[in-house]
């Protein structure tokens, strides 16, 4: 039989510990990551796969995309820490620096997003331009959309002093720009707002008919997406993020599919202040409590 000394006993028991430990944090060593649902989930899911992978090499750890089913989703999940880092709208991103009392941290945006627009578009000949909307069927994105629903309904404001829940005769939600392309093309709808960038990837890969479908009217410029994580998030990790997005060149075979898949030119760093301007408009248009 053999025996232990409890000295030599405690030490065993240590290192197994230890070794359990270890094992503990190496599982937990995933970064986790999500966007809103502005696109059909499997354009999503193409797009999130090669950037995963670069990410993942560029820190050390698996990293990993996790869908969510709107855009309240991913706004509760990195509010209660569930996920890491979330690709946002302007004003998902004020929407989760409320839930969270300020602790969520813009990261990144794409050079496109400082000056970024929505469009309307229409198949009906007669609406020439966004006061020729009233008493027509309309459909926006998502009720949290920044370039689907917020910023549209601004300017709508500002430029034709139309209210949508007053002067439109229906107001509907398609959830996803792509999907609001397809409700006006289909004359579900006599118009509906976007974001410029999905209009233009359906014109440029001819998905959508502009002999059919025209756009009336394209909103001034404001900010808009970005990358954000929670801060628990350790400034190490931060810094290694920002490094690896500043990085991506259309030079290289990798920085040229990622950057084309996000529809970006580059990466540049971005701050909350950038959307103080969107939190103003998400307030004025009572959308923001």
């Amino acid at each position: 039989m053999i025996s232990f000394s409890p000295s030599r006993t405690f030490k065993v028991l240590m290192t197994c510990a230890m070794i359990g430990l270890a094992g503990l944090s190496h599982a937990e060593q995933v970064f986790r990551v999500t966007a809103i649902p502005d696109e059909s989930p499997t354009e999503l899911a193409r797009k999130a796969a090669p950037l995963m992978k670069y990410l993942s090499e560029k820190l050390g750890m698996k990293v990993e995309y996790t869908p969510v089913t709107d855009y309240a989703a991913s706004v509760e999940a990195i509010a209660n820490k569930q996920i890491d880092m979330a690709w946002f709208g302007g004003f998902t991103f004020v929407q989760a620096k409320v839930r969270s009392n300020g602790q969520v941290i813009p990261l990144v945006q794409r050079a496109e997003d400082e000056k970024f627009k929505s469009v309307f578009i229409t198949t009906d000949p007669d609406i020439k331009t966004l006061a020729d909307l009233k008493g027509k069927t309309v459909s926006f994105g998502s009720a949290s959309s920044t370039s689907g629903h917020l910023m549209p309904r601004y300017f709508l404001q500002e430029v034709s002093k139309l209210d949508p829940d007053k002067d439109f005769k229906r107001v509907s939600f398609s959830g996803a720009h792509d999907a609001t392309i397809a409700a006006v093309a289909a004359g579900k709808v006599d118009a509906g707002a976007l974001n410029i960038s999905v209009w233009q990837k359906f014109v440029e890969e001819k998905k959508v008919d502009t002999n059919k479908v025209r756009v009336i009217y394209t909103t001034p410029e404001y900010y808009d997406y970005n990358w954000t994580v929670n801060s628990s998030v350790s400034p190490e990790v931060r810094k290694k993020l920002v490094d690896a997005f500043l990085s991506l060149d259309k030079s290289t075979p990798e920085g040229k599919e990622i950057l084309e898949l996000q529809r970006a030119s580059k990466f540049i760093p971005t701050k909350a202040e950038n959307y103080a301007g969107i939190e103003k408009a998400a307030r004025a248009a009572g959308l923001l409590k």
